[in-house]
This record gives structure tokens, sequence and C-alpha cells, in this order.
């Protein structure tokens, strides 16, 4: 038989239990609610378009930049991927307009290489491919669109953007420390 005083006490310790639950249960669900848990996906929240990205505009593009594969660094990717991707240090500028701009070029072991002249706009996570160069000769795309990095079927704009042309949603500050990032990537949460 239970000592009279053993009743009100189970009985607070029950209700300060529940108390102490429900409050975890809230604060869990306000949690998921304001913060998705996107760094354990792997990538940041899309970005927000605002008013200053509707009244942006890309400034003129500048014919391809000459490149060399012998000075190309390559990009990080996949251990399944057969063709191998780098960019020509020389060929990287960041403009005032938040584009970074590069040649990628694109190859397979005994076989041939392609190389893109394009433009990762860091804020949106999209590109452009302004010309293409096969048989030793740029061809310009003739109507080049801004396209989200997820729509494309490669993903080495992705891998660019994330080992080195971007840092979050913004360019980073120089072209050698966009090169020193390619050359030694570092997961950085941004």
């Amino acid at each position: 038989m239970p000592f009279p005083r053993q009743i009100p006490f189970l009985h607070h310790a029950s209700r300060a239990v529940l108390f102490a639950a429900g409050c975890t249960l809230a604060t869990i669900a306000a949690a998921q609610a304001s913060n998705p848990d996107w760094a354990q996906a792997g990538s940041p929240p899309p970005p927000t378009v605002t008013e200053q990205d509707r009244e942006w505009k890309e400034t003129e593009v500048p014919p391809p930049p000459t490149f060399a594969e012998s000075r190309v660094v390559s990009i990080q990717m996949p251990p399944y991927m057969t063709l191998k991707f780098g960019v020509d240090p020389g060929t990287i500028a960041i403009t005032g307009d938040g584009i970074v701009r590069y040649v990628v070029v694109a190859s397979r072991p005994g076989g041939a290489t392609n190389a893109f002249y394009e433009g990762v706009r860091c804020s949106t996570d999209e590109v452009k491919t302004y010309a293409r160069y096969n048989s030793g000769a740029w061809q310009p795309v003739s109507d080049p669109q801004w396209k989200r990095f997820r729509d494309l079927n490669s993903s080495y704009v992705q891998q660019l953007a994330g080992q080195g042309l971007c840092r979050g949603h913004a360019p980073r500050e120089t072209v050698g420390e966009i090169v020193k990032n390619i050359r030694e990537p570092v997961r950085e949460v941004q």
C-alpha cells in the first residue's frame, strides 16, 4: 500500500515530464519550420530572388579567351565519371556584375577534348554557356540562356561552383582565391 505522501509527488512529477516533452516537441517543430535541415542534404537552400535580382543586367560578354590544356587545373569529380573536367586559370574573370567567367575543358583519356566558355552567377546558382570549342575553333551559342545548376545533365558546374568559384551565393574575392580553392577544395560551411 503506497504511502499517502507519494501520490501528490507522482502527480507533480508526471506533469513536469509531460510539460518538458511538450516543450521539446514545440522546439523541434519550430526549428524545422524556420531552418530546414539543408546541411544534412549537402547543399544550401536555393537563393531567394530579390527585387535587385529582377533589375540586374549582365555586362557585355567579351569573346572567349585563349586557353591552354597544359594549364588546366582539374575539378574533383565523382569517381564514376569518365569525363575529366578542368579550368584554365588564365581564363577566369570576376566581373563587376557578379559573374565568374571561365573556360572549362572536358576530356576523356584517349578521346577528343572539348571546351566551353561559360559564366556562373553565384547569387542565383545559374550558368550560361557562351561558346563551345570543337575542332580547333570557337562556335558561339546562338541564344545563350541562364540555367539553374540543378536543371543540368552534368554536375561539373555545380562541382566547380562549390569547389572554387563561389562562396555561398557570392563569387570569391579574387581569381587567386578561386584557383587556390579549385586546386585544394575545402568543404566549407557556407
